[in-house]
């Protein structure tokens, strides 16, 4: 955050461009809309429906909560997307049999196969942005990522 000096006091003044958490946001923003391009147009998906395929696809049976916090998404966000995924038939819903209370999400054969189709693809996305990046850069970019994360997470908990 920077100040500037204006009359006579200080006028404190936050400036987007250079504010981490700004920059952090718009950059995954635009991330998010160049792997899109994997699946999007060919596969009719939004955002928030793959990510709930790739969690599933990655580890199923899922709960909604669960894909919650494997895709760090709301509630609203992950059930609009099961919503859609249902009626494309690409997820199944069915009661918990251990607990009625809950239900649990797998792929149909056909999300599935389409999970597979996509994951080449958005692989191959991911590996088009990050040439951009040195071997070295790459695994001090991980280094920071991972650092960010952790601290995020420690003063969510109330640590300093």
């Amino acid at each position: 955050m920077r100040t500037r000096k204006r009359g006579n006091g200080l006028e404190h003044r936050l400036e987007l461009d250079s504010f981490i958490p700004y920059r952090l946001s718009v950059l995954q923003q635009e991330v998010s809309r160049v792997i899109a391009t994997a699946y999007a147009e060919k596969y009719g998906l939004m955002r928030h429906d793959w990510r709930v395929m790739a969690a599933l696809g990655n580890d199923q049976p899922l709960s909604a909560n669960e894909v919650c916090d494997r895709t760090n998404m709301d509630k609203v966000q992950v059930s609009r997307a099961i919503s859609r995924l249902l009626v494309r038939e690409l997820v199944v819903r069915v009661q918990d049999g251990e607990d009625r209370r809950r239900c649990i999400l797998r792929l149909t054969p056909s999300g599935e196969e389409m999970y597979r189709d996509i994951v080449p693809a958005a692989r191959a996305r991911e590996a088009e942005l990050l040439a951009t990046l040195s071997d070295s850069e790459l695994r001090q970019f991980d280094v920071v990522i991972g650092k960010l994360y952790r601290r995020a997470g420690q003063l969510l908990r109330g640590g300093d």
